[in-house]
């Protein structure tokens, strides 16, 4: 079975817990240009997520289709954020475009490739905590399943997920 594996250097940032709320200016039926608030990405958020990008191995950036499981352990400098690995995930993803062509269906354009197609994907996660104030990362493993898969039950969960040493 196919397994990709690798590290992402740096400390995710919360995507739930640090959002801004921005006002966006739009256009009205009329003409008319009204703004309306909108949450967006923090600023960490959105760095961590320039950085992670760029520290994904070519390797891994095989566009899996089908569903996946991911297993992470996430290294905090510090007891202080909550577990999320929200962020992460959708680095992951791939990135599109939607270019709008005029008497034409849109077109989604792939800007970059990633682990997988779309974070829906992800079936199964197993996500650990770690403090590792020197050097805070996302250690990360994604693996293909099934693509039907009968009632799961605890005894289907890998073993491995629970061997924190081998991670």
């Amino acid at each position: 079975m196919m397994r990709i594996e690798f590290t992402i250097l740096g400390e995710p940032a919360s995507k739930a817990n640090s959002r801004e709320i921005v006002e966006r200016k739009m256009r009205d039926a009329w003409g008319g240009i009204k703004t309306r608030p909108m949450s967006i990405k923090s600023d960490k958020a959105r760095d961590y997520e320039r950085s992670a990008m760029k520290q994904i191995p070519k390797s891994a950036r095989v566009a899996l289709t089908g569903p996946v499981r991911v297993t992470m352990r996430i290294f905090y400098a510090s007891e202080r954020p909550d577990l999320d690995e929200s962020v992460v995930l959708d680095c992951l993803q791939s990135k599109f475009q939607t270019v709008k062509r005029k008497g034409h269906p849109d077109v989604r354009k792939c800007l970059r490739e990633g682990v997988y197609i779309n974070d829906r994907q992800v079936r199964q996660k197993f996500i650990l905590h770690g403090i590792d104030r020197a050097n805070p990362r996302a250690e990360i493993r994604v693996e293909p399943l099934q693509a039907q898969q009968s009632m799961l039950d605890f005894d289907e969960v890998p073993y491995d997920v629970f061997d924190v040493e081998r991670l």
